[in-house]
């Protein structure tokens, strides 16, 4: 084994907030050539405006490789390419969300996708055989893989051999052999600052006669008789690599020439390496993502200016069909890889943290803050009694004035710069469950500030509020509250509201030291009139059917199997009671335990039974049936119980019960969900999950 880091987390910490900034940086040029940007917009030196008040889009650039990084958790450290293809089945909407779907033959993904849901399995799925090569040679392989190098530090051959099971779900040749490059770039930046070793070790793991290598080394030449000017390296790829010369809508070698020249010319510099990168134009965001990561990786933290950094705020929004994993921060990702990369290396794990803390240099996690006059004027990382908090700077709070800071756990799409993609979200937080917080108020401010916790209910437009907590100046307290139960809510923030008390006005500063929160959720929801989102209901996802709410409740069909889910991946024990009405076809159903398209449990009526379903590989084994009966048009009500590995259902009207004890590699946790079957139409009333 390669020895680990001592820095290690904020190497990965470093390195794909490199990514992310790369990626927002690239993207609203993506597709400009080199002279359409230099006529249009000239020299691009630090980050395009968006909306003011919105959050940067998802991207796939930064989907996709989360989607692959559960092919570990899930399958294990000897994951196959055929099971990293299974994840992307799992973990993606059926033709929409993460991926560019531009159509079969045209989009790698999407060509590789559709194969994939029709049973030819990774590596056949994207091989060239398959999709022939101009298809297998596109731009996706390279994109996806900076994430195995984070994850194998100093390994180059392992980070390697991921990216190309991974590369391989969709691409071939060309197209894995720059996944693999990439991902060896990133390895060895954990321990060189050097651009030329860092190719070599990109170099070393590919095959010598391949046209990927060919480009690399041309561009390695150039620049060693040329060092001085990228602008003359530019004319020369444009001229011998440039996108006339190779087929297909965004081929990867062309792509590949700007990113050799990003990281030559701009010789360990990490503003310097994407600015070059970025004014090359073709593929923007996704070049710019890459040399990113690769040059982040190598300089740390501390080689990142806070201009690049204050932007983007910790903020990572993703696009994948689990509604709550797409509402994420740049630290949880880097515990992730973290986490996985101590499993794989048989180490000890890191003491349990709560979901918001401020351990990592310069992380604010996501928080933003809101008060009139513009109250708190700064929020940023700094040290408290040797740990890591968040310090908020008091511009002015004048007496009885009110001011919060707060963290997105719900989005709607208008709050998105953008939703290309077709990003669902699904909340994050619910009622019933209990918010802990610990706040320092420094000595010297004033003895008359007070702070509670609050929720906010996106569907009433109302703050919920906890009891009021007397801050104590030099004192570090913590203050918690059990979200009370709020029917049909939709909770979009948690944060904290500090009030001021005192006849001064405060102009000082107080610390965020923690937030976390927990336990078992109250859910209940009456699907009447619900708002709408992106093809679902709002705070629900869909892998597939029309979904559409009306007066009586959220209506599905479709000429396939339709679902749609909300809730956590993690929720375990739980009881549901819902209200479904059948109007057309046999098979009408609640989910339950979901964990991706491919894994649930189902329970409802179907074909005149009461009927328990398991959802293995994407296909539905009735588990246990009893004979009902199903009138059209008619209400009933649906109960399921969930503990450990046993499972009841029942319809209570009707007095029929079922009970299951899966000793079949149970799931034990999961979201919930919605579904009926082809040619089927479902009234789906009320779910009140417990």
């Amino acid at each position: 084994m390669v020895p680990i880091p001592e820095n290690y987390q904020e190497k990965v910490y470093a390195g794909w907030l490199g990514k992310c900034i790369g990626v927002r940086f690239g993207a609203p040029i993506e597709n400009w050539t080199y002279h359409q940007i230099q006529d249009f917009i000239g020299e691009i030196d630090s980050y395009l405006p968006i909306a003011e008040g919105k959050i940067f889009q998802p991207d796939d650039d930064t989907s996709v490789p989360l989607i692959f990084l559960r092919a570990i958790e899930d399958y294990g450290e000897n994951v196959s390419a055929e099971q990293m293809g299974k994840t992307l089945l799992n973990y993606l909407g059926d033709q929409h969300g993460s991926l560019w779907w531009g159509g079969y033959g045209q989009s790698t993904e999407h060509t590789a996708y559709l194969n994939l849901k029709n049973g030819i399995a990774a590596p056949q799925s994207g091989s060239a055989m398959m999709n022939g090569f101009t298809v297998a040679e596109q731009i996706g392989g390279q994109i996806f893989s900076d994430i195995w190098g984070l994850l194998f530090p100093g390994d180059e051959q392992q980070a390697a051999a991921y990216a190309k099971k991974a590369a391989s779900v969709t691409h071939d040749r060309n197209g894995i052999y720059g996944g693999m490059f990439i991902a060896a770039m990133v390895s060895a930046a954990f321990s060189s600052s050097q651009p030329l070793h860092w190719i070599q070790a990109g170099l070393s793991v590919i095959p010598a006669d391949c046209e990927y290598t060919r480009v690399v080394q041309a561009i390695v030449d150039f620049y060693q008789s040329n060092p001085a000017d990228w602008r003359a390296c530019y004319e020369y790829i444009y001229k011998n690599f440039g996108y006339n010369r190779y087929p297909g809508i965004v081929h990867i070698i062309p792509n590949a020439a700007v990113i050799m020249m990003g990281l030559l010319y701009g010789e360990g510099d990490f503003s310097r390496s994407i600015c070059i990168t970025n004014m090359a134009g073709w593929d923007t965001d996704c070049n710019v993502g890459n040399v990113g990561c690769v040059v982040a990786t190598a300089v740390g933290l501390a080689g990142i200016e806070q201009r690049w950094r204050a932007p983007q705020n910790d903020t990572f929004v993703a696009a994948s069909v689990i509604g709550s994993a797409n509402i994420v921060d740049i630290p949880d990702v880097v515990e992730r890889i973290v986490t996985i990369n101590q499993k794989l290396n048989s180490a000890a794990g890191t003491k349990k943290k709560p979901k918001c803390h401020f351990s990592l240099p310069g992380s604010t996690r996501g928080f933003r803050y809101w008060g009139e006059q513009r109250n708190i004027l700064l929020m940023r990382q700094s040290t408290l009694n040797d740990q890591g908090a968040l310090r908020c700077t008091v511009r002015l709070l004048k007496k009885k004035q009110e001011m919060g800071i707060y963290l997105h756990t719900y989005l709607t799409p208008e709050q998105l710069s953008s939703n290309y993609y077709g990003a669902g979200f699904s909340p994050t937080i619910y009622p019933g469950q209990k918010i802990t917080a610990r706040l320092y108020l420094p000595e010297g401010q004033p003895d008359q500030i007070y702070a509670a916790l609050y929720v906010f209910d996106n569907h009433s437009g109302k703050m919920i509020k906890g009891g009021a907590l007397h801050l104590l100046p030099g004192k570090s307290q913590e203050v918690e509250w059990v979200i009370p139960a709020i029917p049909n809510a939709c909770l979009s923030q948690v944060g904290l509201v500090l009030r001021n008390m005192s006849p001064e006005t405060w102009k000082g500063e107080f610390y965020l030291e923690e937030l976390d929160w927990g336990g078992r959720p109250n859910l209940e929801m009456n699907l009447a009139d619900w708002p709408m989102q992106v093809g679902s209901a709002a705070q629900w996802t869909y892998l597939r059917g029309f979904w559409r709410s009306e007066s009586d409740g959220l209506h599905a069909s479709g000429t396939e199997t339709n679902e749609s889910y909300t809730g956590l991946l993690d929720w375990d024990d739980m009881h549901i009671e819902s209200r479904l009405k059948p109007i057309l076809g046999d098979t009408h159903l609640v989910l339950f335990r979901v964990q991706g398209a491919l894994r649930a449990y189902a329970a409802g009526v179907s074909d005149n039974k009461l009927v328990l379903f398991k959802k293995s590989d994407g296909l539905y084994r009735e588990l246990i049936s009893t004979s009902c009966s199903m009138k059209l048009e008619a209400s009933m009500r649906l109960t399921i119980d969930g503990s450990g590995n046993h499972i009841s259902i029942a319809l209570p009207d009707e007095e029929l019960s079922l009970q299951w004890t899966d000793e079949d590699e149970p799931n034990l946790t999961g979201m919930i969900g919605l579904a009926n079957f082809a040619n089927c139409h479902t009234c789906f009333e009320v779910v009140h999950v417990r």
